[in-house]
């Protein structure tokens, strides 16, 4: 290690000195940086000398860091076997962290060529934001030219002590095989006159304008304290690597400012259970042992951690014996991350952070590191394998997630969505259940339900009349038989309990979720977690910045009457504006005025793509109608007798299609339409995304099922008077068991299709084959980098081909339109619980494969909820119980049954129901051009047909009119949605009243926590006080002594050594290990 001081007269700017092992001066050396070849001949006229002296030099020409690095000898040691740091050791930064705060060290930072490689000098700058004055101090980082040493898999520095906390890439020109870039070869060998030339304007060199800007901000980091470290010789071609490490104090110094909750040595006793709770309590952990995965427990159930936000002035309360290990890795990432997102860079077209530098290209990625592998035997031990073996695989489905070790590898946010998503799949297994159950009941009853019994009887020979003109002609009703049978298994009695039940359910599981929210925020110290206001988004800041200097301008125009001419530097004034960035942002803000263009634009585009969903359900209704037709005229005696079963697989086949493809056009139109509406923060740009997004796939999936449900078959006509699409085409009717089971159809298909293609193959195919495609890109570039052929890629390397995390707005989207189909027309398909079940056994499993081998690691997020989605899942649960109420009153035949039980049935029974629900039709009434072609297809004359209606006779005084069964049969159904949607709200909300939020035991936990926290801290400063009394009458008692001996002294020592002896005693105490209070 070799730290120099720095000279008070410094050189003047543009040279560099040369110095000894020793750190005696040789020399100075020139170092411009517009022509390479003095650099070339100052360094061979330095080696020249340095060789004379017996001292070995090591070049590297260093420039665009602000002149701060310097060119020294290189102690040449032939036994080294890796790069060294030379800095302070691990122990004494600690201790120098500790004991001299205003000490700081420092890597050294720079980007350099596998030629060039030496020694580099950077001179440290002090922290100012809270008082840390730096010495004046210079750190050697000594990196040998010609070795290719191995480093420990890309997790640390090159010193192999401090580890790699967040990683920086950027794009850059590969240089050729003299290591210049083009710009550069032109200025080698040129004249003196050539350097004295103003230099061009980084406007006009893209590339050298990025590296300025990279430079001002990596400066600016390693002012804030950061240490970082270049790598551009990688096996990914054109592309550096900057690695972050964050050293002790500067975490130290973030948690206090992010007011980041750690555990504190203090700990308590958690209230056991006692008598029948506690033997329950064993049996159900017994029982649950094989369920639970092998993963470190490290929640104590008997004590408990006081956690408190961490503050350096009371140190003494939190465990330091380790520091390495303090702040978990997921926490040191979020410090740097806050660090990266409020670190200005004035050159930068924008001021405010790192996203700022990505959107405008100067990074191209900015993400933490994984731990290491995550397969293999030869790999060590880390959170990433130890999750991908017991939570990633296939094999242990049937076992509950490690939350509390995916909250510490991937942070709240991503926690609270696995663990919502294992409380919705564990709470699916008794809603799937009963539907088993209910579909059983349905399987077990149809032979003897009497109204498909006399659907199915041939004896009766009830002739129904054509379902189209012309083509169609008359049919016999026992043609339908299987179709009658099979809606008996989803309309039945139980289908009703079973609406009941699953909107009981649907409180139940929000009642529940809020209850495990509970548990989690106060097992995971989040009770006093308070979002801060987020920074503002760099697309927000530009337009406030472009709205100022408009206002400025037109000021300007006023003023002066003659017109303002263009600055021909359009650089500089840009720099100036974003240098004034910060500042304007701050005061000015974006009126509703301003957004008025891009409101206009959402609204019309929102409902121009519901019109679009709408346009398409209303073609494939067209499909359907000519279908029909043309499939009544067909030759093939099946296709005549299952024209229904085809057209309405088909149909649902196309609407599945449709569904899939808008999914993933309205989620990118969604994006662009909160994009152009330049949301403040990041927190309310997902919000607004989530609501669009949320709204389009909802109505893209639900609209060809609201229109089966709810619209087929309600506005036909009837024969002689039909409703008419285009003059020619009649409105499809249902068939006469009703539209349930085409519903129950509808319903299956497309939420399999979803959950199989879209859930699950997109899932696993799309990233699959995005990495495949990065990989064949990266290998084809490799081939330009022949020297490194043989370098293995580090951790960082292999992190930046992963896919970025794009957020969890899909997962939960996907889980949401799930939750919809589960519940909202439950009454039509009961075993939808139980294929969401299934789909989400495999879906927890497969986003824990994605997130752990396919995607790089996300920013660790603090939340303390699901947010919006919470909403929005209450809504659904609302909405649900309404839409089941007119599924059971319309769309099922539960309500006519009812009413001609209690009202029509001459003996109490079912038996007649289908005729009564049957009306007659004179066919000598059909409207000139509309009867069959063939009208003895059924092999006797016709006179009359049946259609399902209730209308009166051709005989009655008022033929055709709607007879007093219809109005008594609406009113039923009026009736029941009335009387089940109040009294399934009221059902619900008691549900709600009855369960606590907040369970006893955690809101006494979270009350003692605080009663424990007051009473220490009170104790601290009673004894501080007590100590401080003490030592004051021991003083006083001291210095009357000494009056007495000597009354003519009067050198009096302060009285504050009796407050730092009272502070180092209590301090002592304080440190002597965990506490049980």
């Amino acid at each position: 290690m070799l730290v120099l001081p720095v000279s008070p007269h410094p050189p003047p700017s543009g040279q560099c000195l040369l110095t000894d092992t020793a750190g005696h001066v040789l020399g100075v050396q020139p170092a411009s940086k517009s022509t390479a070849g003095h650099w070339r001949e100052g360094e061979r006229r330095a080696e020249r000398r340095m060789e004379a002296s017996g001292a070995a030099v090591a070049r590297r020409p260093l420039w665009g860091l602000r002149g701060r690095h310097r060119t020294l000898p290189q102690d040449t040691n032939k036994d080294q076997d890796k790069r060294n740091t030379a800095t302070l050791s691990e122990a004494e930064e600690k201790q120098q962290s500790f004991n001299n705060p205003t000490v700081l060290q420092n890597d050294v930072h720079c980007s350099i060529t596998v030629e060039a490689k030496g020694v580099d000098i950077i001179n440290i700058k002090g922290i100012d934001d809270i008082g840390y004055t730096q010495q004046e101090s210079m750190v050697l980082n000594t990196v040998p030219a010609d070795q290719d040493l191995k480093k420990p898999s890309g997790l640390y520095l090159q010193d192999g002590k401090r580890h790699v906390d967040y990683v920086l890439v950027y794009q850059y020109k590969k240089a050729n095989r003299k290591g210049l870039s083009s710009r550069q070869q032109s200025t080698v060998g040129g004249s003196q006159q050539d350097q004295t030339e103003p230099p061009l304007q980084p406007s006009e060199f893209p590339d050298d304008d990025r590296k300025m800007r990279r430079e001002e901000f990596e400066l600016n980091l390693i002012e804030a304290g950061l240490e970082l470290e270049s790598d551009e010789e990688t096996k990914a071609y054109g592309l550096g690597f900057v690695k972050i490490h964050a050293p002790w104090h500067v975490l130290c110094r973030e948690a206090e400012f992010l007011k980041i909750k750690m555990p504190t040595k203090k700990v308590y006793e958690v209230k056991e259970k006692t008598g029948i709770l506690l033997k329950l309590s064993s049996i159900v952990h017994k029982m649950t042992s094989p369920l639970r995965p092998k993963v470190d427990d490290q929640s104590d159930d008997v004590f408990k951690h006081l956690s408190y936000p961490f503050s350096r002035e009371k140190k003494h309360l939190f465990d330091l014996s380790d520091k390495d290990n303090f702040f978990s890795s997921t926490t040191r990432s979020t410090i740097v991350y806050e660090i990266l997102k409020r670190t200005t860079c004035t050159r930068a077209k924008y001021s405010m952070g790192i996203t700022s530098l990505i959107a405008s290209g100067v990074y191209t990625a900015a993400y933490p590191l994984h731990d290491g592998h995550y397969v293999g035997d030869s790999t060590e031990q880390n959170d990433r394998k130890l999750l991908y073996k017991e939570w990633a695989s296939y094999g242990i489905f049937y076992k509950f997630q490690p939350l509390d070790l995916i909250r510490k590898y991937f942070g709240e946010k991503i926690a609270f969505y696995f663990a919502w998503l294992g409380v919705y799949t564990q709470l699916l297994i008794p809603a799937s259940t009963v539907g088993v159950i209910v579909f059983l009941y349905g399987c077990a009853t149809v032979d003897y339900n009497i109204p498909s019994m006399e659907m199915c009887n041939e004896r009766t020979n009830i002739t129904m009349c054509p379902l189209c003109d012309k083509t169609c002609s008359y049919w016999k009703l026992s043609s339908i038989c299987a179709t009658a049978r099979a809606s008996h298994l989803f309309d039945n009695p139980a289908t009703v309990f079973y609406s009941i039940f699953m909107a009981l359910w649907a409180a139940m599981f929000m009642e529940h979720w809020k209850r495990c929210q509970m548990r989690l925020i106060s097992k995971w110290d989040l009770s006093g977690f308070e979002e801060d206001e987020d920074h503002p988004r760099p697309e927000y800041e530009a337009k406030v910045l472009s709205k100022v200097l408009k206002k400025e301008l037109e000021k300007k125009e006023e003023k002066s009457s003659e017109p303002v001419e263009e600055q021909p530097n359009k650089w500089k004034n840009r720099v100036w504006s974003a240098m004034a960035g910060v500042k304007l942002t701050e005061k000015e803000k974006l009126t509703w005025r301003d957004r008025t263009p891009a409101y206009v634009t959402n609204i019309v585009s929102v409902l121009f793509m519901i019109g679009l969903t709408f346009a398409i359900v209303f073609g494939v209704i067209l499909y359907r109608i000519s279908i029909a037709a043309a499939m009544a005229v067909s030759p093939d005696p099946y296709a005549r007798n299952n024209v229904r079963v085809i057209v309405t697989a088909t149909a649902v086949i196309i609407n599945l299609v449709v569904i899939l493809i808008l999914d993933e056009v309205y989620g990118s139109i969604a994006r662009w339409l909160t994009v152009i509406e330049i949301p403040k923060t990041d927190k309310s740009f997902e919000e607004k995304l989530i609501f669009k997004a949320f709204l389009l796939k909802f109505v893209n999936a639900y609209t060809p099922i609201f229109y089966v449900a709810f619209f087929k078959g309600r506005f036909t006509g009837r024969p002689g008077k039909y409703i008419y699409i285009f003059r020619n085409m009649r409105m499809e009717e249902c068939a006469p068991g009703g539209c349930l089971m085409e519903l129950c159809i509808q319903l299956s298909i497309i939420m399999l299709g979803k959950q199989l293609i879209q859930n699950n193959l997109f899932e696993i195919g799309i990233p699959k084959l995005k990495k495949l495609i990065r990989y064949i890109k990266a290998k084809r570039e490799a081939k330009l980098e022949t020297e490194n052929n043989c370098k293995a890629p580090e951790q960082y390397e292999i992190d930046y081909n992963l896919e970025p995390f794009a957020g969890l707005t899909p997962e939960y989207m996907e889980m949401i339109i799930q939750f919809g189909f589960v519940t909202l027309f439950v009454a039509s398909f009961p075993l939808a619980p139980l294929f969401a079940l299934l789909n989400n056994v495999i879906e927890i499993r497969l986003d824990a494969k994605k997130f752990t081998s396919e995607l790089r690691r996300p920013d660790a997020t603090k939340a303390k909820d699901i947010g919006i989605w919470y909403n929005i899942l209450r809504g659904i649960g609302k909405l649900a119980v309404i839409i089941n109420a007119f599924v059971i009153a319309f769309t099922s035949g539960f309500i006519p049954r009812l009413v001609f039980l209690y009202l029509y049935s001459p003996d109490g029974t079912l038996h007649g129901f289908t005729n009564n629900t049957l009306s007659y039709f004179n066919v000598s009434h059909f409207e000139p051009g509309s009867e069959p072609i063939d009208p003895g297809a059924v092999g006797y004359k016709v006179e009359i047909c049946r259609y399902k209606d209730y209308r009166e006779p051709p005989w009655s005084s008022q033929p055709y009119d709607l007879s007093k069964e219809y109005w008594s049969v609406l009113a039923a159904r009026l009736a029941f949605i009335i009387i089940f949607q109040n009294l399934v709200m009221f059902m619900s909300d008691f549900v709600d009243w009855m369960i606590p939020d907040i369970p006893k035991e955690i809101s006494d936990r979270m009350s003692k926590e605080k009663s424990l926290l007051v009473d220490l801290f009170l104790k601290e400063e009673q004894t501080k006080q007590h100590i401080v009394e003490v030592l004051s009458s021991q003083e006083k008692e001291r210095k009357e002594e000494d009056l007495d001996e000597n009354p003519n002294e009067n050198d009096v020592e302060p009285l504050e050594n009796c407050t730092e002896d009272a502070d180092a005693s209590h301090s002592k105490l304080s440190n002597a290990g965990p506490e049980v209070i």
